[in-house]
């Protein structure tokens, strides 16, 4: 009897194993940036296909424009360009750079202003932003932003309609208890809970591969910084991040990998590794959680290894996915760390794990004043 063949493990990404092998690591233009991209094995960069405008609006105040790239394997790289209405170039550039938040179906689209927004994109935007678009804000205040669906988000998720086995039973047994409740879950609500138990997959592959999930959504967002670099009436001198809670790892990850970052912001992803355990281990994905990462350091350490950064690193005291005394512990650490310099500010918020208006306001106004929009 012939048995039925199994589902691809890494369904939309069977030609990333060849990738990497033609890629197998990032160099980095300064030694720090290097010890950061060896720990994280980032994949060298192809040069990205050409970038395609698929469509461009304008309205309240910003022009927004729909791009896509290919980077040489998996599917096509969506993001998005908001640029302040009738402004001139050249304007300083931000990457900004969506969370995690268990909401791999969208990606970037939480973070724009779109004239139709996928559900699942208002409901990440409700629950981790205070309701508001942080890419267009910015671009409101004089900047041109991207935000582009990373590896394994949005555009580029996976394609579990024909799951593996293991994230097929697991999904599974969701379904069940879904039906059990009296619950009809949405599109993105199967994807997300399949893609839940299938980054437990990705991961898995990528050690095979010798890179790791941080690693592959670096290469993403290294691939992104140069796209936004190169887009016509952009400051390629004027570069920076930001990002809330994954989305913060990777403003960290990113500003240490390039010096080509002059500013990077981190909202709701600072720590210190020994306060993760035991208790906060299993709260965090495989995103922060590289194996072997904290030989290279303590999380906060990584910002010593920009060339050119300045950090504004914003907490919050209630945030149910870091304990109060690692978080104060980590800005003690950076303030020792940057002692005599500008290079780091640290500011405690009061409530829980979510970007709110006020942070948002006060890291525009970080981006603002670093680089001069």
């Amino acid at each position: 009897m012939t048995q039925a063949p199994r589902p691809s493990a890494i369904p939309g990404y069977d030609d990333w194993p060849a990738y990497v092998r033609r890629h197998p690591r990032h160099q980095a233009s300064h030694a720090p940036g290097q010890e950061l991209s060896d720990a994280l094995d980032v994949p060298g960069l192809s040069a990205p296909s050409a970038v395609t405008v698929h469509w461009e609006e304008t309205y309240d105040g910003a022009t927004t424009s729909q791009l896509s790239w290919q980077l040489g394997f998996g599917p096509r790289s969506t993001g998005w360009l908001v640029r302040p209405a009738g402004g001139t170039g050249p304007l300083p550039g931000i990457l900004a750079l969506h969370c995690h938040g268990g909401n791999k179906f969208g990606g970037a689209d939480r973070l724009v202003d779109l004239p139709e927004a996928h559900p699942s994109a208002a409901a990440a935007r409700a629950g981790h932003y205070d309701g508001r678009a942080l890419a267009t804000d910015i671009a409101r205040r004089g900047f041109a932003v991207l935000a582009h669906d990373s590896f394994a988000w949005g555009s580029r998720r996976f394609d579990l309609s024909t799951p593996p086995w293991r994230t097929g039973a697991a999904a599974a047994a969701r379904q069940a208890q879904w039906r059990e409740d009296g619950v009809v879950p949405s599109d993105a609500d199967e994807y997300n809970a399949a893609a839940a138990f299938h980054e437990d997959t990705v991961a898995k592959a990528a050690g095979l591969l010798g890179t790791s999930l941080a690693g592959m959504v670096a290469h993403d967002d290294l691939a992104a910084l140069d796209i936004l670099a190169a887009l016509p009436g952009v400051d390629s001198g004027r570069l920076g991040c930001i990002g809330f809670s994954g989305g913060g790892g990777r403003s960290l990850a990113l500003a240490a990998l390039s010096p080509r970052v002059r500013a990077a912001v981190v909202a709701c992803m600072m720590t210190t590794f020994e306060s993760l355990l035991p208790a906060y281990l299993d709260a965090h994905s495989w995103l922060l959680q590289t194996p072997g990462l904290w030989k290279l350091g303590d999380w906060p350490e990584l910002t010593g290894k920009s060339a050119a950064a300045r950090f504004l690193v914003q907490y919050a005291l209630a945030d149910e996915l870091f304990p109060e005394d690692g978080m104060r512990t980590a800005h003690r650490l950076l303030e020792a760390l940057h002692s005599g310099t500008d290079t780091y500010t640290g500011r405690f918020w009061p409530g829980g794990h979510i970007f709110t208006a006020g942070m948002q306001d006060e890291a525009i106004d970080f981006l603002a004043e670093t680089l001069a929009a």
